[in-house]
């Protein structure tokens, strides 16, 4: 299945929060909030609407892994409770940081590809 409106590559898109039409423009105006327009193709880009999608994948995942490396470091190293209540919300935090932002990139680039959001306004 070819996808109906070609673009930037979807890693090109998702890991440099680029525009999802040309690749060079900037998705973002801060942190995580999508920029209303592309400044270099002019793709309308304030349509886009992730929702609580890029936190759900994300979290999901990542309470599993957590959950698992957990245990893991319980049985391994066996350490007092308050090490765990340090590095885990530390663990989390930096991963959610990390990858929260590449991962709404990656969603509002497929929302370009497969459907088509400028036209929706």
């Amino acid at each position: 299945m070819s996808p109906a409106c070609p673009g930037a590559p979807l890693l090109i898109a998702a890991l440099g929060a680029r525009c999802p039409r040309c690749g060079r423009g900037k998705l973002f105006e801060g942190y995580l909030k999508v920029a209303p327009a592309c400044t270099v193709c002019g793709l309308k880009l304030a349509g886009n609407d992730t929702g609580d999608g890029p936190a759900f994948f994300i979290m999901l995942p990542l309470c599993i892994m957590t959950a698992v490396l957990a245990l893991l470091f319980e049985f391994h190293f066996t350490p007092p409770l308050w090490v765990h209540m340090i590095v885990w919300p530390v663990f989390i935090g930096l991963v959610v940081g990390f990858s929260l932002r590449p991962v709404k990139a990656l969603m509002v680039a497929l929302q370009y590809r497969y459907r088509d959001v400028e036209r929706d306004q």
